[in-house]
């Protein structure tokens, strides 16, 4: 959970964090971090001059579905859209949100467009995703468009990017590209404390506009506010959760010594032992079967 991902001991918030996303990817006054990962995510050659933040939520459906929104959404000076998801927690079926947003965000432009399909746009969806979803890929950037068997292009104005991160273990003297820089930086900024940890790379322009916003020691008392309640926000959706799958446990584990009790085939004892839960646990199930 992102809980691990904040830490009062660490001079450095995690860029992985809640914060440490808005302060870089999502900061407004200050774009070149995030035109030069963006840059370096989708793989291009061409430097990305302008970004314009754009809405980021989608309508019609229920507020509190966090499916709804997407973490960031931009458009680069030729029109071009980035949706940015980061995603910590695995999610086998993080693909078919992306699909979900990336088809969202063309039906919007081809309405807008009186339903013509001329000129549109590119479409980036991108996923940060801090644990791998594609266990038949070894590579951790990955970028697909539509191809036919052979291989060939079909159409690449809807592209779809995968980050894995817990894939990448490329050492620092290995590592020359801005992607490569960027996901160091990504998985191992809240772990430095001291200078000497520091990579040569860390001293580029676009990483350290980023380093010095999730620098503790520079933040302003607002931003200090910001991230305490944010570090609290975050606790309580922890918590709330963890309280969610004890709940779903906890019921599935009453069915199944209902059914064991119902059948009357085995002890009391046998039936903690199967289902792994305490005697008690046993007897009140059995305690609330005598009741009803």
């Amino acid at each position: 959970m992102e809980n691990e991902f904040y830490n009062e001991k660490e001079r450095f918030i995690s860029l992985l964090s809640d914060y440490g996303f808005k302060a870089t990817f999502g900061n407004e006054s200050d774009t070149r971090f995030l035109k030069k990962a963006l840059q370096a995510l989708i793989n291009s050659p061409v430097p990305i001059r302008e970004v314009k933040f754009v809405k980021n939520d989608i309508s019609a459906l229920t507020k509190d579905s966090r499916s709804g929104i997407y973490d960031l959404a931009c458009t680069d000076e030729n029109g071009n859209h980035f949706i940015v998801e980061m995603q910590l927690g695995a999610y086998a079926e993080f693909v078919q949100r992306m699909k979900f947003y990336a088809l969202y965000r063309f039906n919007t432009l081809v309405e807008k467009g009186n339903f013509t399909f001329e000129e549109l746009p590119r479409i980036y969806c991108i996923g940060i995703l801090a644990k791998s979803i594609l266990p038949n890929i070894k590579d951790y950037h990955n970028i697909a468009v539509l191809r036919n068997e052979k291989g060939e292009l079909i159409d690449e104005q809807l592209t779809f990017i995968t980050l894995e991160l817990d894939k990448f273990n490329t050492q620092i003297a290995d590592i020359q590209t801005d992607l490569d820089k960027l996901i160091y930086t990504m998985k191992n900024l809240h772990k430095a404390t001291s200078p000497t940890q520091y990579p040569q790379f860390w001293n580029e322009e676009w990483l350290k506009v980023a380093i010095n916003e999730l620098d503790k020691k520079a933040l302003t008392q607002e931003e200090r506010l910001v991230y305490a309640m944010t570090i609290s926000a975050n606790a309580l959706a922890v918590k709330n959760e963890n309280k969610k799958i004890e709940n779903a446990k906890q019921e599935k584990a009453f069915a199944v010594v209902k059914k064991m009790l119902l059948r009357g085939k085995a002890t009391i004892q046998e039936i903690a032992e199967d289902c792994d839960v305490t005697i008690d646990f046993v007897l009140d199930v059995q305690n609330q079967l005598s009741d009803k």
